[in-house]
């Protein structure tokens, strides 16, 4: 059965984007594997976690999730009743050897080979981007320790890879079966062949280089492509990257934990972009322009006339990309009026020019508050 991803979140299946998003930023960072080095569940959390954000916060794949139950869209075998050893209808699927497996092992010679196959470790690594970098997407090259595959005899632990034949005990099945009394009177029970260990084949001469495990552990190079918009915290997902399965298993997945420097002058807020700039008031009251910096590199920004100290100018669209979609926020700057320092002659003869040319009846908004104080 397909997890439930909203429960996985703790979310309503109405919830907002950004309900979600704050949803998955608490529980990622509770369950983060550094912060839970004595807890070996954390990791697989923490898998569920990335995993089920990763589908909800695409609308595409929310789509498809939320009506066929797969981020991929409709399974055919919901619609033809596929699926090896079961029974399905109504939406409901149930299988006998796995029933049975569970109480005894195995039923009726049932067991599926896939039961003995262990998909390898997930393994988690971090890597740390730019502000810059986080807001356009980079490609990584990340280097790891890792079990891989050996590459001299395939997997199969045999001398160059065909150095074995079939186990002579399981005829190749990797299942060897037995009969037990049990409560529901005598069945017969399958279970993993102790001579080749669930893989159906017994080497003949081992490969010299991995020593007949079929794998080896050493250096490994994947380059991963870090999408536009990820967040401090955030983590990517290279399926397939981690450690080499056993039995035929399917090798795990790496977890690319994502950590963001901070920049001199720029925040993010979301998918926007925050900037406080100083602007001397001659420029907010007279108007101008100043420099700043941007995603897009440096820009210039128009400073209309009579600027008030805390206005907030807008630069639309240049805020940060928004996570799988074709879409970005916006830059927003805080103006932030700056007075002279003034000392001494200076100082009282511009009180004198600007209390000849700016007197207090010229302020509205003081002679305004004065009165609404007034009347207080």
């Amino acid at each position: 059965m397909a997890q439930n991803y909203y429960e996985i979140l703790g979310v309503d299946k109405n919830a907002s984007a950004d309900e979600i998003k704050s949803a998955y930023r608490k529980l990622a960072k509770k369950y983060h594997p550094d912060l839970n080095k004595d807890n070996p569940e954390a990791a697989n959390k923490f898998k569920e976690i990335n995993e089920a954000y990763e589908v909800l916060s695409d609308p595409q794949k929310k789509s498809n999730y939320d009506q066929f139950g797969s981020a991929n869209g409709p399974n055919p075998n919901d619609y033809f009743g596929g699926g090896q050893g079961g029974a399905r209808g109504g939406g409901f699927s149930f299988n006998f050897g796995d029933i049975f497996g569970d109480l005894f092992g195995g039923f009726g010679g049932n067991a599926r080979a896939s039961n003995y196959a262990i998909q390898g470790r997930d393994i988690n690594v971090k890597v740390t981007l730019s502000f810059e970098e986080a807001a356009k997407g980079v490609k990584r090259d990340i280097t790891y320790m890792c079990t891989q595959e050996c590459s001299e005899c395939h997997g199969t632990g045999a001398k160059n890879g065909t150095e074995y034949k079939t186990c002579p005990d399981c005829n190749g099945t990797g299942q060897v079966r037995f009969t037990q009394d049990t409560i529901f009177g005598r069945v017969t029970n399958a279970g993993v062949c102790k001579t080749c260990n669930g893989t159906g084949k017994a080497i003949k001469e081992k490969c010299s280089t991995c020593g007949g495990s079929g794998v080896k552990r050493g250096q490994r190079t994947t380059a991963i492509n870090i999408p536009a918009g990820i967040d401090d915290g955030q983590v990517v997902i290279a399926r397939g990257y981690g450690e080499a399965g056993s039995r035929g298993g399917p090798p795990g997945d790496l977890l690319v934990s994502v950590s963001i420097t901070k920049h001199p002058l720029l925040r993010r807020d979301g998918y926007d972009v925050l900037l406080d700039v100083p602007v001397p008031f001659t420029v907010a009251m007279f108007g101008g322009s100043v420099v700043i910096p941007s995603l897009n590199g440096k820009l210039e920004l128009k400073i209309p006339e009579n600027t008030q100290s805390g206005t907030i100018l807008k630069l639309k669209g240049n805020g940060i990309k928004q996570l799988n979609k074709n879409a970005y926020g916006d830059m927003l700057i805080k103006v932030n009026v700056e007075l002279p320092k003034l000392t001494g002659k200076s100082k009282k003869e511009m009180q004198s020019i600007l209390e000849e040319k700016f007197p207090l009846d010229k302020f509205d908004k003081f002679n305004n508050y004065n009165k609404s104080v007034k009347s207080l």
